[in-house]
């Protein structure tokens, strides 16, 4: 028997396979221990048989070659997977999503932070090293020794007909690997996007991982840049005869409140009926059809007065951990409106595209940096448009150069009338993520500026932070400005992002004492909202600064929003919200002239307001609980309990937004809206 054994394992290509089976299977099974993926699942059948696949094939072809030809192929094979899963688990733990080929936009950006990104790993994605070194072990020490001698193989037929078996089996798990993406017990029954679709068109990574691994996604990932699949069809439920002028039906005593709708919708009918592009006409359908808002008590509460809209780098709600140190911050937070349940959900480019989603109302592309990517586009309902149509002076501020994201050309086709970056402000800034321009410099110049409008128009201005932004893990003049202040119980690197942030809170010192003194301060609302969470700190140093779990939820995404003018009554908010409703909301409360059905996001003080945040991977959270999209498992706050239909129907509803904002941005849809509209216009 043992002979038997020695002589099957001396089979060049049963060994190579043997080898690769076993230890991409525990590559696999790592990965999905260290990502809290869901074990025994259904998905692991799929995984396992795409394994299969894999190492058969490659032991197919590396049975041809010599045998220290198939070790160092087997070598590098399994040292390139196990990084590749260090790096995935790494940069989801980091950034918050995983690594796609879709992102090459941002390579400079990792390069220039990468020992950050390195330290930033927890010890257990070592593991996914182990694999190797066995491998290694076992070619040294034992390969040599297990032998066995064989006559040499002569060329006849049986040989062929061997060759061909094996090929006949590689195709029969090909077609069996294919069936798993379409029958029916193989799905999850609350997934929206089905195996089959993400396979096609792996649009969301996390998804991906979860249905085919993360050896699977890499594959769909390269074939996906090199051959796109084509975008899933969507079911919009446009009837035409069921869009009268108004959407909603109001009762007797509301008849009184309007509805936020601006294009008429006759017109947008005959868009339709003329429309041969189908992207377009289904993106039409959508729109036009999507839920509308009404005025509200809170409608105009703010009409004529300016806005400074300020996204802070890297923010968090440690600036409401210590009021002695940051001032400035409380006091906009505890007499101004404050959201409680306000995150900021990671995105592959959380900056860039957290910022196009506030301007927009938008939701970004999971996997590019969508701002950057799609930089041409306009929208003429942006907020900047919004203001701009009121008769506002609107310009945008941001205290470094176009590295990392084209602000010069995005701002502008959002409608800025005026950029100013960096060097535009002749402001002290150190190379790469040496030190950061500091805001309060940025915002004296700011306030110059304000001195120099001679208009009589309002004005609209937004202004994106740098300082804060990391690394924090080595000496800086910020990171290291104010560390003494800071209380010494905190690791160093959160120590010396409150450094930073200190300076953020001088910065606002700066603007509210600016205006304070231009006697400009009570007719301007400032807004405050930041891009995401101080990413480059370990989660286990921010949940003591925080005082709460990050690692549970999503909580880590949980960051400031806040409404301030001196004339407020102080309120806090519990309703669950992100940047997406930002635009939306800050239209009703100016009384712009904007069209609600055209935005992702809603008014979050209206009566029809949904309260959800929803994340990038489809994940979402309510008052209820929080989904999790890659394990599609729930954890519930309260005693509602969503039934699997119920799941699937927010689940449908999520993924049609999502899809419908992608296919909007990719097609620059409202520069096409718009030059519609105003054709229509001209006609009449």
């Amino acid at each position: 028997m043992r002979k038997k054994l020695l002589k099957l394992w001396q089979n060049k290509f049963i060994k190579n396979y043997l080898i690769l089976i076993v230890l991409l299977s525990f590559l696999e099974l790592t990965f999905r221990i260290i990502s809290n993926l869901k074990l025994f699942s259904i998905e692991e059948v799929r995984i396992f048989l795409g394994l299969n696949i894999i190492s058969l094939l490659f032991s197919f072809i590396t049975s041809f070659i010599p045998k220290i030809g198939a070790k160092i192929f087997n070598l590098i094979f399994i040292l390139f997977i196990s990084i590749y899963g260090i790096a995935e688990l790494g940069f989801k733990n980091f950034i918050g999503t995983f690594i796609s080929i879709q992102t090459s936009s941002q390579a400079g950006a990792v390069i220039s932070y990468f020992w950050d990104y390195i330290r930033s790993f927890e010890i257990c994605f070592y593991l996914m090293l182990v694999p190797f070194i066995l491998l290694v072990i076992y070619y040294i020490y034992f390969d040599k020794k297990i032998t066995f001698d064989l006559p040499k193989k002569k060329k006849n037929i049986k040989n062929v007909f061997y060759n061909i078996s094996k090929v006949l089996l590689i195709i029969i798990l090909c077609i069996c690997y294919y069936a798993t993406l379409k029958l029916d017990f193989m799905q999850n029954k609350t997934q929206a996007l089905t195996s089959y679709n993400l396979f096609k068109k792996p649009t969301n990574p996390s998804l991906v991982v979860n249905d085919f691994g993360y050896i699977g996604f890499g594959i769909l990932d390269v074939k996906e840049h090199f051959f796109p699949g084509e975008e899933v069809d969507v079911n919009v439920g446009y009837n035409p005869n069921l869009i009268p002028n108004s959407n909603i039906i109001l009762p007797n005593e509301e008849k009184d409140k309007k509805e936020q709708v601006t294009i008429n919708n006759e017109i947008w009918k005959n868009i339709i009926n003329e429309e041969n592009n189908t992207n377009y006409n289904t993106l039409n359908k959508y729109f036009i059809s999507n839920k509308s808002t009404f005025t509200n008590s809170y409608t105009g509460s703010f009409e004529n007065k300016n806005l400074i809209l300020i996204m802070i780098e890297s923010g968090s709600n440690i600036m409401f951990s210590n009021k002695e140190l940051y001032p400035n911050l409380n006091k906009l937070y505890n007499e101004g409106w404050s959201w409680k349940n306000y995150y900021s959900p990671r995105s592959t480019c959380s900056t860039g595209n957290n910022e196009m989603s506030g301007m927009t109302g938008l939701y970004t592309i999971y996997n590019n940096c969508t701002s950057n990517v799609y930089r041409k586009n306009t929208y003429f309902e942006s907020i900047f448009n919004l203001f701009n149509d009121k008769g506002y002076y609107t310009n945008s501020f941001h205290d470094h150069i176009d590295q990392y994201y084209y602000r010069t050309q995005i701002h502008k086709n959002m409608g800025s009338q005026k950029f100013y970056k960096v060097t535009d402000m002749n402001l002290k800034y150190g190379p790469n993520y040496g030190d950061w321009a500091s805001d309060e410099e940025m915002m004296e110049f700011y306030l110059k500026e304000l001195d120099k409008n001679d208009t009589d128009k309002p004005f609209m201005s937004w202004i994106t932070t740098v300082t804060t932004h990391m690394p924090y893990s080595s000496p800086s003049t910020y990171n290291d400005k104010y560390i003494d202040m800071m209380p010494e119980e905190y690791s160093k690197d959160v120590r010396r992002y409150m450094s930073k942030l200190k300076v953020v809170d001088n910065a606002i010192g700066v603007l509210v004492d600016g205006l304070k003194k231009r006697d400009l301060l009570n007719d301007t609302v400032i807004v405050i909202y930041c891009d995401h969470y101080p990413y480059g700190i370990a989660n286990k140093n921010l949940t003591p600064a925080l005082g709460y779990e990050v690692n549970i939820d999503n909580n880590v995404d949980a960051v400031p929003f806040i409404i301030y003018n001196p004339s407020l009554k102080h309120k806090v908010y519990n309703e669950y919200t992100s940047y997406i409703n930002i635009t939306p909301t800050i239209a009703n409360l100016f009384n712009l002239n904007y069209d609600s059905r055209l935005y992702l996001g809603s008014d979050i003080l209206s009566d029809e307001y949904e309260e959800m945040v929803i994340f990038s991977d489809g994940s979402w959270k309510n008052k209820y609980g929080f989904y999790d999209a890659t394990s599609n498992e729930i954890n519930y706050y309260t005693k509602k309990v969503y039934s699997d239909e119920e799941i699937l129907a927010i689940n449908e509803e999520i993924s049609i937004k999502l899809n419908m904002s992608s296919l909007a941005i990719k097609s620059n849809y409202f520069s096409y809206l718009k030059e519609k509209l105003d054709s229509y216009s001209a006609s009449t």
